[in-house]
């Protein structure tokens, strides 16, 4: 077979069988990892990274590039001997160096560590939604900024996807609207190969994946041998030619082509092939050099770094005649790339805040959010919304909002249905793609649907906003199914996640503020249903709720006792600290509507909010209680809900479970008179 191979093989062979050797090796070393899709892939990676994928290795941030996704992420081995090849900055030692510490090889490709990687992909289906917005992203700005004769952002989203990427239900709700919005720039290798970690998919996946695909509205190319170069190129053509559609091309491929024992077997998918398999492989495949070294013809070959600096000069001279004949279209174009907020930004934010607080109306914080889009909205265009099907009860359609469609994409609001998964995963792609800041809302309770998307947005510090209504008990009638309880608590518990649950109008401002310049990580807004009162403030009040958490209500001299609220359950504490001063009660109240940012500020500040001589405190937030004994301490209380909510109007349930401000008074009452009983006791005051 060897000899025959050898014989046979074109340059386009040798290309791959680098990738095949790097891949195989790099696995070994680590004794971890996947080398049978890297291997059944190879060819297929070698087509089109030579021939279609426009990108520069020397600058993996182009604006105007092709985006390429490794849905598959486990079989990341590919992509890095495919950028190392390539001339990107991924050295033979991090390649040696493959799922070590710090090393910039990790098991599966993360987005920020690895140049040219675009996204973070291993849970299944998600980079597959990811290029979704990604392909959504170059639609809406192409369709804003190009005009005739100048033609600036022109690009292609590609995708590597496997059997597992296709079992997963995210795959459905992202191919089903990208196949109604029509995104003819998106192009996805389907890697059939029949094996997952089980075995033969054969006895658990048996769908007709093309005619399904079709249904969606895509351009299916069936049955292309992803072994034949030449097949794979005529595919690939065929997809590009069509841009009305988005292509799936279907490549019939061998999972570990070249391993002589294990190829088309699932031995080879998640583990070490082992040293006698890969010495195999090497006579197999006709590549007798010693591991981790790569001919320098062959490197030559691969080498885009020429033909990368050439596009994107041929594109900075595009820019150039576009700056000269729309400039403000280019300004705008690039502030929004450069992920730079307008100049009039921090005028605008504070004019908004000022005018709510003028307001001062009593309103459901979900209509409040609405409110602060009608006026943060038109100074920046770079807001996407969207709604999972919920729009009219997420309120998240202002009146400048435009509904991006297959034959008009220059808008700023997506319909995507019930799809709460894929559209957290399409947002965090539209945030990856650049010049647009995606939101999108629903119930907050169903933000488990989309809870692994919510925590690949953090984990890759994306800015994407996730808009979550009806965030309590508050929402009444519908009962448990609905009602979120211990949602609040667990999407504080996701690092570099940013939770904001305002109390009234002003704090909702504020929340979309922090949001919107947020470029580390997302953040996550949780909105009332219920109307909610407005609080009084003064400027420095104002300037505080910035910090995650402030004094909104205080008391002459220094507290006997501190009340910390959330949301709904701010009016109830600034109720309760009234009746408790009636009764000769010093009582702080602070508003903490973001517990990371109030936990991020220095020491004094959060000492002067929360002094650690006032022992005698009590939280109160309809949600679970646990996470709020790090602010009491040992010695306060927490009133929360540590059950299921139940059916039945929202004043009904809030006085069923005892979030009302006479039991936070009494719990109140309760710490104070166990202290002074206490003292009485030692002999103190």
């Amino acid at each position: 077979m060897s000899d025959n191979l050898q014989e046979a093989a074109p340059s386009r062979r040798v290309k791959a069988n680098a990738v095949r050797a790097l891949s195989m090796d790099a696995v070994q070393r680590a004794n971890s990892g996947h080398p049978g899709m890297p291997m059944g892939m190879a060819d297929i990676a070698e087509v089109l990274w030579a021939d279609y994928l426009r990108h520069n290795p020397a600058n993996p941030k182009w604006p105007d590039r092709d985006r390429f996704v490794l849905s598959n992420g486990h079989g990341s081995m590919l992509l890095y001997a495919l950028l190392h090849l390539s001339g990107y900055d991924l050295s033979l030692e991090e390649i040696k160096r493959f799922r070590q510490l710090h090393s910039k090889t990790p098991g599966h490709p993360e987005f920020g560590e690895t140049p040219g990687v675009e996204t973070t992909t291993g849970p299944l289906g998600q980079g597959l939604a990811n290029a979704v917005g990604m392909a959504i992203g170059e639609k809406v700005l192409a369709a804003h900024f190009n005009r005739d004769g100048h033609v600036v952002v022109d690009h292609r989203t590609f995708v590597f996807a496997g059997d597992g990427c296709l079992m997963e239900g995210i795959s459905h709700e992202a191919c089903s609207l990208a196949g109604t919005l029509g995104l003819g720039k998106l192009i996805v290798f389907y890697d059939d190969n029949g094996i997952s970690i089980d075995g033969d998919v054969q006895g658990w996946f048996t769908d007709d994946t093309a005619k399904r695909f079709a249904a969606y509205g895509w351009q299916v190319i069936s049955d292309v041998d992803g072994h034949d170069s030449g097949a794979v190129a005529a595919a690939i053509a065929a997809a590009c030619d069509d841009e009305a559609r988005p292509s799936l091309i279907c490549c019939r491929t061998v999972i570990g082509w070249g391993s002589p024992n294990k190829q088309g077997k699932e031995s080879c998918h998640g583990a070490a092939l082992g040293e006698d398999e890969v010495a195999l492989v090497r006579e197999t495949i006709g590549w007798p050099h010693p591991p981790f070294e790569i001919p320098d013809s062959v490197y030559a070959a691969w080498d885009a770094r020429g033909s990368g600096a050439r596009l994107e000069a041929e594109w900075d001279r595009r820019l150039a005649s576009y700056r000269a004949a729309y400039p403000q279209l280019a300004r705008d174009l690039s502030r929004r790339l450069d992920g730079e907020l307008p100049s009039d930004w921090l005028a605008t934010v504070a004019g908004c805040v000022s005018a709510t607080a003028a307001r001062a109306g009593s309103v459901a914080t979900r209509r409040a959010s609405q409110l602060a889009l009608e006026q943060l909205g038109p100074a920046v265009p770079e807001l996407v919304g969207g709604s999972a099907d919920l729009t009219g009860s997420n309120l998240t359609m202002w009146s400048g909002s435009k509904a991006i469609s297959r034959s008009d994409a220059d808008g700023n609001y997506i319909f995507y249905g019930v799809r709460e998964f894929a559209m957290s995963a399409i947002m965090n792609g539209m945030a990856l793609h650049g010049g647009l800041c995606p939101y999108g809302g629903t119930f907050l309770i169903f933000s488990d649907y989309a809870r692994n998307a919510v925590r690949m947005a953090a984990l890759m510090g994306v800015p994407t906003i996730f808009v979550y209504t009806h965030d309590s008990i508050g929402l009444g009638e519908d009962g448990p199914t609905h009602q979120a309880v211990e949602q609040t608590a667990t999407l504080r518990l996701i690092p570099n996640m940013s939770v904001w649950r305002p109390c009234d109008a002003v704090e909702t401002v504020v929340a979309w503020q922090a949001a919107i310049e947020r470029r580390a990580g997302p953040t996550s807004l949780l909105l009332s249903r219920q109307s909610l009162p407005h609080q009084e403030r003064a400027e420095a009040q104002l300037q505080a709720i910035r910090r995650g958490g402030y004094v909104l209500r205080d008391c002459n001299g220094e507290p006997d006792a501190i009340i910390i609220a959330t949301g709904s359950e701010v009016a109830l504490a600034t109720e309760a600290a009234a009746t408790l001063a009636e009764r000769g009660r010093r009582v702080r109240v602070v508003s903490m509507p973001c517990t990371d940012v109030f936990d991020a500020q220095d020491d004094a500040y959060r000492e002067a909010v929360l002094p650690a001589a006032v022992i005698s405190r009590v939280a109160v937030e309809a949600a679970v209680s646990a996470c709020w004994y790090r602010y009491v301490g040992a010695a306060g209380k927490v009133i929360g809900i540590d059950s299921f909510g139940m059916s039945a109007p929202a004043a009904k349930l809030f006085e069923h479970y005892g979030l009302t401000a006479a039991r936070v008074a009494a719990a109140v009452e309760e710490l104070l008179t166990a202290r002074q009983g206490a003292a009485a006791a030692g002999g103190g005051p």
